[in-house]
């Protein structure tokens, strides 16, 4: 049986919320792999919108496994939210298994002060940041500080963990960002009663997916954010502190690569981006407000407005090679109708004149880049009842033609409207 990941290939908000909602018809098993709850994924089910931010979008659906990795950082706050919102408006199945990882690290009130404090004193350089503590969070992970949710369940250790933390953190807090100190006891009893909560969902979930492979089942393994916010193959420092492309699957949810079959890129159709950062096609006149409002582009996590522009296949075409992507799905499409002309970046102009196809390491040279655009035509057909390719109108079709040229990955999917039941399906990735 073939196993999927679903990554973003832009900047996130690619519209991976219902892709992976779509998909996991198909799937038996849901593994979100990595990020926080700084991601934000949109499902719109029989008209009714519901936002996640750190449990799997499968878990809308009856008889499933959803599964939160080891490399997602995990808020046990968030979490008992969203399950409290989805129990009240009736959207949790009772068929539906959830797991968290024992080995994924705890988001902690210091990583969110830290993160606060951190974008606040660098007001004139921000980085975007969603202040959610995503950042430190990795950053005691990777100093080997860090507090994992089975830390929770030995309150020694955790409590060791807690107050040597805490020493360091709230010196920086007091002495360097000038903010108030944390109370240890008040975040001890908080977390360790988090942690009785949140006990009938917590498991060794590697094992858990090994078994799940070794069956047969299918696993869909859902990404959070887009490659160019990927810690190493992104838009530095202008990124995630994670892992978005598709390798960290296996390291983010503990199988081997050798797992996963087939990789699915999620391509809006115009590009977009949230907080800062450089953004070659970004459109600040009547076009780019077309695109922010026709296809409400607000962050699903932030609220905060997205800037918008033309489709960067630049940007596409390096996501597809990172992460190994072989289809594409295809998002939004239904936001360029009603433009007479579109544009679609098929390379970069440097500041020295120079043409490229590659994305520059340098942010300096990034940012000064020119795109060099192709010219469509576009139309004004409404196409959100298409069921198949040739139901869109020529215009339409023609550019998905060249978007799969240009990226040469193959369409799997179009969407064409918010809900389920807009979307043109060419493939399914679990045939393959």
């Amino acid at each position: 049986m073939a196993n999927v990941a679903v990554v973003g290939t832009q900047w996130g908000d690619e519209g991976k919320g219902k892709i992976v909602d779509l998909y996991t018809c198909n799937a038996d098993v849901v593994a979100r792999f990595q990020g926080g709850n700084n991601a934000g994924h949109t499902l719109v089910v029989c008209g009714r919108k519901t936002i996640l931010h750190l449990i799997p979008s499968g878990i809308l659906h009856d008889h499933k496994i959803c599964v939160i990795g080891n490399g997602v950082v995990f808020d046990p706050k968030v979490f008992l939210q969203e399950i409290d919102e989805l129990n009240e408006g009736g959207l949790l199945p009772a068929s539906t298994k959830l797991y968290i990882s024992e080995k994924a690290h705890v988001i902690m009130p210091y990583h969110r002060s830290i993160d606060q404090a951190r974008e606040a004193r660098n007001s004139g350089k921000k980085i975007g940041t969603t202040g959610r503590g995503i950042g430190p969070a990795y950053e005691d992970k990777v100093a080997r500080t860090g507090i994992r949710v089975g830390d929770l369940y030995e309150p020694q250790l955790f409590l060791e963990k807690l107050h040597h933390s805490l020493e360091e953190k709230n010196f920086l807090l007091k002495n360097y960002f000038g903010v108030e100190p944390l109370d240890p006891q008040a975040i001890a009893d908080e977390y360790l009663a988090f942690a009785e909560k949140i006990r009938p969902y917590v498991a060794d979930t590697s094992l858990i997916l090994d078994r799940e492979i070794k069956k047969g089942k299918k696993i869909l393994f859902e990404g959070a954010q887009g490659c160019h916010l990927d810690v190493d193959h992104g838009t530095y420092p202008y990124v995630t502190s994670s892992n978005t492309v598709s390798g960290n699957a296996a390291c983010g949810s503990g199988i081997g690569p050798g797992s996963i079959s087939n990789v699915v890129g999620i391509c809006k159709a115009y590009t977009t981006r949230v907080g800062e950062g450089p953004f070659p096609t970004e459109l600040k006149d009547a076009i780019g407000d077309h695109l922010q409002k026709v296809g409400q582009e607000f962050g699903a996590t932030t609220g905060r407005k997205r800037r918008c522009g033309w489709l960067d296949m630049v940007l596409v075409r390096q996501a597809v090679r990172v992460s190994g992507i072989s289809r594409l799905a295809i998002t939004k499409l239904d936001v360029l109708t009603g433009l007479t002309k579109l544009k679609i970046c098929v390379g970069y102009k440097t500041e020295q004149g120079e043409f490229t196809e590659a994305v520059p390491a340098s942010l300096k040279i990034f940012s000064t880049c020119e795109p060099v655009y192709e010219e469509l035509d576009g139309w004004k057909e409404n196409i959100a009842s298409a069921q198949k390719i040739s139901e869109l109108p020529v215009n339409a079709q023609k550019y998905i033609s060249r978007l799969k040229e240009l990226s040469g990955a193959g369409i799997a999917l179009v969407s064409v409207g918010a809900g389920r039941e807009e979307t043109i399906q060419l493939e399914n990735p679990f045939d393959n």
